[in-house]
């Protein structure tokens, strides 16, 4: 359905003119509210911090109505594990409360990031957010000892799933480039959305590049009687600029909730010949509004220019 979303085009709170990344949906009765990443830049540093805002569009996914004039939630404290930012935000209903489960960022000094999950609930109808603490609900562990973020998490038969990525290295991959990341898909259950047991270290889609890919932004969506997951993965290095390296769209299935069988050729979606996603396409999210199943996701450059929008056929 093309591009839906260019925050170059609109004025973004904080400051931030670019980057509208993993773009997450909230349907209401009258329109979708989509929250987003969007990135204001530090003068004393010149390095960016993530801000989370929204804009609510039609029903029909193809009109914007309006854009957030303030952050959705405030930056984390000095030393917390959101200090440096938020990307991605997860959001759903449950139990008659709008629940928010928040990647904070953090900065490091041997590598460049260190990040966690936490947990934000809205008491206005999804305007804003207030953390239940400073720290996070799920992070490293003794067997994923760095990089715990982007939940997705959704409730199926009274039981709190969540999908989540957990850092497997940090690689210096060449002599004059700064260490990079690899990272996998993980599943973790609760009772209450806030005390979570995850299945450690346990990989559950399969790689397609060898153990050096990364992979990311997982999204869930049942239809019928099968489960069906949408990522993102790519190579962990050279990445940023090589097009051939960048994100793709991946897909596996389950009818059990453990078992994934990856098959990317099921997403159903590949870059475009032209415009603004036929060098990358990550950070989906999957959603059903009005009988209709739609993908939001981001194209070039990581969500720079905004995200778009497809429909299942």
């Amino acid at each position: 359905m093309g591009l839906l979303f260019d925050p170059t085009q609109f004025q973004l709170p904080n400051n931030c003119a670019e980057f509208a990344q993993s773009p997450q949906a909230l349907v209401f009765d009258d329109f979708v509210r989509v929250y987003f990443s969007t990135r204001e830049r530090e003068k004393t540093t010149g390095k960016y911090v993530s801000h989370v805002a929204f804009v609510d569009v039609s029903k029909t996914l193809d009109k914007v109505i309006s854009v957030a004039e303030r952050s959705v939630l405030a930056r984390g404290a000095l030393g917390t594990f959101d200090e440096h930012g938020i990307f991605p935000m997860n959001v759903l209903r449950a139990g008659g409360r709008i629940l928010g489960y928040t990647c904070g960022w953090s900065r490091r000094v041997s590598v460049s990031v260190e990040t966690s999950i936490g947990l934000a609930v809205s008491h206005d109808d999804g305007l804003t957010f207030s953390r239940s603490g400073d720290g996070p609900v799920l992070t490293s562990s003794l067997r994923e000892p760095f990089l715990v973020g982007d939940a997705f998490v959704r409730v199926y038969d009274g039981v709190f799933h969540m999908w989540y990525i957990f850092g497997t290295s940090w690689k210096r991959f060449s002599i004059d480039q700064p260490p990079d990341r690899t990272y996998k898909i993980g599943h973790a259950v609760s009772s209450d959305g806030v005390t979570w047991r995850k299945e450690e270290a346990h990989r559950i889609i399969s790689d397609r590049l060898g153990d050096d890919e990364s992979q990311a932004l997982p999204t869930v969506i049942r239809l019928g009687d099968r489960y069906h997951m949408l990522f993102c993965y790519r190579h962990s290095w050279d990445f940023r600029q090589n097009k051939t390296r960048g994100y793709r769209i991946g897909y596996a299935y389950s009818d059990d909730l453990m078992t994934w069988t990856r098959d990317d050729g099921g997403a159903g979606i590949d870059l475009s010949e032209t415009g603004w996603d036929s060098e990358m396409q990550c950070y989906p999210h999957v959603f059903e509004c009005d009988g209709s199943v739609y993908l939001l996701y981001n194209g070039n450059e990581f969500g720079r220019y905004g995200f778009g929008i497809a429909i299942l056929e």
